[in-house]
């Protein structure tokens, strides 16, 4: 039992029995209580009677500020409760453009449905943009791959193929798989991911020298230079959901692909709707 509201009850209702009786407590338990915050005090703060209790010099003098302290712990406790239940709470994300796209808005969807009060802000960049906002606190969380920061705390999310990406009327579109040895004789179009790049990895890693013509920084760029045959890309297959251009895909051989992890600094000190929706993003894609 809170020592404030009980006495506070003790003055609003003048007598100690008739306190404890309302706050479902015993005459002797709700007298210690009072007790215990006298000794605190350092003073007497009521005066018992007859005819009930009466506050002393110092009871009245301290009767505002225990006031404030109850109405101020009652607020607290009412916070928290409308915390935990989501009635408010703002997620900051960081993702990259595909994510932000194709991945995220059928997981809110489904958050939403279970939490409408909670708001979310989306803030699209590139890996190092994400890490970058993740360490200087300005989003709660971000997707990031393998290679993130070790001080941060990352949890693997999913696989995502990576497809050549060419015009259907390249000659390349006969072919039912495609090498590096074979993507690598065409104008490659780059996309920046920032100091970590999915399709320059995979050359590095096989030893092959790509014919780079093209960095864009957005993958609907690099899309509008493959619809005019202008190059090839490589490209994760969630960036590619309803594309609008006329392009078209081979698996790479051997398969290729990239992870998605998500990743904070910690998670304690997360906001409580971004650790609810964390558990639900983890969850929804443990389950696929």
């Amino acid at each position: 039992m809170n020592a404030y509201e009980a006495f506070l009850k003790i003055v609003e209702v003048g007598t100690f029995t008739e306190a404890a009786k309302q706050l479902g407590y015993t005459q002797s338990a709700v007298s210690q209580i009072v007790q215990t915050l006298e000794q605190q005090l350092e003073t007497q703060l009521v005066i018992r009677s007859r005819k009930g209790i009466s506050l002393t010099p110092d009871g009245e003098q301290f009767l505002p500020y225990i006031q404030n302290i109850s109405y101020a712990e009652r607020e607290l406790r009412k916070k928290k409760a409308e915390m935990e239940g989501l009635d408010t709470g703002l997620v900051k994300i960081g993702a990259l453009s595909s994510v932000a796209c194709n991945m995220l808005p059928k997981v809110i969807k489904q958050f939403k449905q279970l939490y409408p009060a909670v708001q979310f802000e989306i803030r699209q960049g590139e890996y190092t943009d994400i890490e970058q906002w993740i360490e200087e606190g300005s989003i709660d969380f971000g997707f990031v791959n393998e290679k993130a920061n070790a001080r941060l705390t990352k949890h693997f999310l999913s696989e995502d193929p990576l497809l050549a990406v060419l015009s259907p009327k390249s000659a390349l579109a006969n072919e039912d798989r495609l090498t590096l040895e074979m993507v690598a004789k065409e104008p490659l179009i780059v996309i920046d991911e920032g100091e970590s790049n999915h399709a320059l990895a995979l050359f590095e890693a096989a030893s092959i020298h790509p014919n780079r013509h093209y960095i864009v920084e957005e993958d609907f760029a690099a899309m509008a230079l493959i619809e005019q045959q202008l190059g090839i890309a490589i490209m994760p297959s969630l960036m590619l959901e309803r594309c609008p251009y006329e392009i078209t895909t081979r698996p790479l051989q051997p398969e290729a692909y990239r992870q998605l992890y998500i990743a904070y600094k910690d998670f304690n000190i997360l906001p409580i709707a971004t650790r609810t929706f964390v558990t639900t993003l983890l969850e929804t894609f443990a389950i696929d």
